[in-house]
């Protein structure tokens, strides 16, 4: 089988030539989404051997990604592996992707575990509840690594920050929404794999250390997550799990209140809350694609 890893840049230099340094010379492309900070310079002189595609703008996470994606499989990619580029992943990832291949050849994606830097887990598979639109933490999240988080099986979703997705899944699924822009797109994914009669695999002997670089910044950051967080999480409920008109509105309602909830509790920041409103009538609307300055 033949792998390729896709990373995508947006402004993120160091990050990036960190994570591609932890790859040891694997085949990687680098989808830049019109960086200003020489990256796509940057990345070309430090590792002449990884392909980087000047996307020219910001195409959002989906967008962006698709667009290493597209040349990874135009290489003859069998698997393409979607990692952060703030993450830096452990020598044995594709070995391990690999391996698990092998043992589970129902599968379309293969999810990997992501830790934190002081070696406590991020992300070790998680479920996701259509009905409410509320999947909670990841499993593990913010525990010490350990056993009950080291042991391969189905898992609802992956997620984009490490995440692979074999060439037959996108033949009968396609490419990640560029609607969606950014956030949840990897939930809807994972789902439509799903629905093509596929599996999603938790393999957590994948694993990578993710930073959780915030490469839009502080507070802007923070408005652009709970915006596509709560218009991506309601449209991708709609897509997945329709609902009678009433089921649909308490849907609306419970999504809706569990991100003003964090937008005013956790980020305390009006700007914030404000993003959420956004968010939950471009849902309502059909309004999809890049935040707009109206938004």
């Amino acid at each position: 089988m033949s792998w390729v890893v896709c990373v995508l840049n947006w402004n993120g230099r160091e990050d990036t030539l960190r994570c591609l340094a932890s790859l040891r010379g694997a085949p990687a492309v680098v989808a830049d989404n019109g960086s200003t900070d020489g990256s796509a310079r940057a990345i070309r002189a430090a590792f002449p051997d990884v392909e980087v595609v000047e996307n020219g703008a910001n195409l959002g996470f989906s967008g962006g990604n698709n667009a290493a994606i597209r040349r990874a499989l135009a290489r003859g990619a069998d698997w393409v592996v979607l990692l952060n580029n703030d993450a830096e992943a452990e020598a044995s990832l594709l070995d391990a992707l690999g391996a698990a291949a092998e043992r589970h050849p129902r599968a379309g994606v293969l999810a990997g575990k992501l830790l934190y830097p002081d070696g406590s887990v991020q992300w070790a598979g998680q479920r996701v509840a259509l009905l409410t639109g509320y999947s909670g933490r990841p499993r593990g999240h913010g525990r010490p690594d350990g056993f009950a988080y080291s042991v391969e099986g189905r898992t609802d979703r992956a997620v984009g920050a490490l995440m692979a997705v074999s060439r037959t899944a996108i033949e009968r699924a396609g490419f990640l929404d560029e609607g969606l822009f950014a956030y949840v797109e990897d939930v809807d994914w994972s789902l439509r794999i799903r629905a093509a009669g596929l599996e999603c695999v938790l393999v957590p002997t994948a694993r990578a250390v993710h930073r959780v670089s915030a490469s839009t910044g502080g507070a802007v950051a923070s408005t652009h997550t709970v915006y596509y967080g709560v218009r991506n999480t309601i449209v991708v409920c709609e897509r997945h799990r329709p609902l009678s008109p009433a089921g649909t509105a308490a849907r609306r309602a419970c999504i809706a209140a569990a991100f003003l909830a964090h937008a005013a509790l956790v980020l305390r920041s009006r700007a914030a809350v404000d993003a959420v409103r956004d968010g939950y009538r471009d849902a309502l609307a059909g309004r999809l694609g890049e935040r707009t300055a109206r938004s």
